[in-house]
């Protein structure tokens, strides 16, 4: 068994840090199946061959960047509604996670769109970090559900993954309406800008009180 030293092993995790870096820039400047695994070596200050001294294939370097970045983005979310009462934690969490793909662009880009061009990343990875994500949505959810605030009949399971549909699709339309267009194409295809973190007061007014509209001087529930 090879033993490294503390030294070594500090070089190796800087090493795999530069690199997954370097991939996230270049799957979001060139796509993932554009890439080429050289293009990402140079980014990094590696030689080609290192690439594969960390990660097998150019699949599992982007699965890598992904267990990363929803690491990052779950403690975040963890520190985020750790600081507001419970009635407010499903408005803080979803801000939280909007304010996220606003700070971190290229980094949404990888996640909202490149991300889905790996097979073995839809076909074959399990995706714990993601249940994590789901786990601590469904929990708030459950916490309203109990305070007799939010519809018990809807499972929690469900509810999460229909809300993180939400905020998914409005990270993708932001990212797409950010990126130059290359042409005129289709009227009305092309996402409008808007804003990213004031849009998670709409999801949650729309979680909350749907699209009805409410009354004249009647307050809608937070």
């Amino acid at each position: 068994m090879t033993v490294h030293s503390a030294s070594e092993r500090s070089e190796r995790s800087d090493k795999r840090e530069r690199i997954l870096l370097a991939a996230e820039r270049i799957f979001a400047r060139h796509g993932f199946f554009a890439a080429r695994v050289s293009q990402i070596a140079k980014e990094a200050g590696v030689a080609d061959g290192t690439i594969y001294l960390y990660f097998k294939s150019k699949d599992d370097l982007l699965i890598s960047l992904f267990e990363q970045r929803m690491t990052q983005v779950n403690e975040a979310l963890k520190a985020a509604i750790a600081q507001v009462p419970p009635k407010d934690q499903l408005r803080a969490f979803i801000k939280a996670y909007l304010q996220l793909v606003h700070d971190e662009p290229g980094a949404a880009e990888v996640l909202t769109i490149e991300l889905r061009q790996s097979s073995k990343f839809m076909k074959e990875y399990d995706n714990p970090q993601f249940a994590d994500f789901l786990r601590m949505l469904g929990g708030i959810l459950a916490a309203g559900q109990e305070r007799g605030e939010l519809d018990a009949t809807i499972p929690t399971h469900v509810a999460a993954r229909m809300i993180f549909g939400m905020i998914d699709e409005l990270a993708l339309a932001w990212v797409l309406a950010r990126q130059p267009s290359i042409s005129a194409g289709t009227p009305g295809t092309r996402p409008k800008k808007f804003d990213i973190v004031r849009a998670a007061d709409w999801v949650v007014g729309l979680v909350m009180n749907g699209l009805t509209a409410s009354s004249p001087g009647k307050e809608q529930s937070p």
